[in-house]
């Protein structure tokens, strides 16, 4: 028995350095941006994540209500709702949208989607977001939609 308590006193001795550096380490979000320019656009050219506890890749998210309807309605509304959807699901999942280190944006028309772009910056405004961003104008999204935005967020 006391070769059984000498066994597991090693182990757990050996083991409190890696329990205490992983205590210590904590998320680490590093922007790197050469230039300024893109500050005006909403996103930021890179960014270096350290330590992070998780990782959610979220698929892209549309203007689908919860009974899997898609809207047909204009962008804007669109726009408000795929937003609110991609919030949802980071919240389910236990993230917060601060740390949402990439959004990719499809959408079938840019000058409509640009017309109301304002309603997407003042959303990372509101949530503190600084990601990176690519926006791809497409041909066509599911059934009615006009615009989708997937995430990548960290903890």
């Amino acid at each position: 028995m006391k070769n059984v308590v000498k066994i597991l006193a090693i182990a757990l001795v050996s083991a409190l350095p890696v329990i205490a550096q992983t205590k210590t380490n904590k998320l680490e979000k590093k922007v790197i941006n050469p230039w300024e320019w893109q500050d005006k656009r909403s996103y930021v050219q890179a960014v270096e994540v350290k330590n992070p506890a998780g990782t959610l890749y979220v698929s892209g998210q549309t203007a689908i209500n919860a009974a899997g309807i898609s809207s047909d309605a204009d962008m804007k509304s669109q726009l408000i709702q795929t937003l609110g959807n991609l919030e949802k699901v980071i919240k389910e999942a236990g993230y917060d949208c601060k740390n949402i280190v990439r959004l990719n944006v499809y959408t079938t028309s840019e000058a409509e989607l640009f017309a109301c772009f304002d309603i997407f910056q003042d959303w990372i405004a509101r949530h503190g977001i600084r990601q990176t961003s690519t926006l791809l104008e497409v041909k066509s999204l599911f059934e009615t939609l006009k615009v989708e935005v997937e995430a990548t967020v960290v903890k």
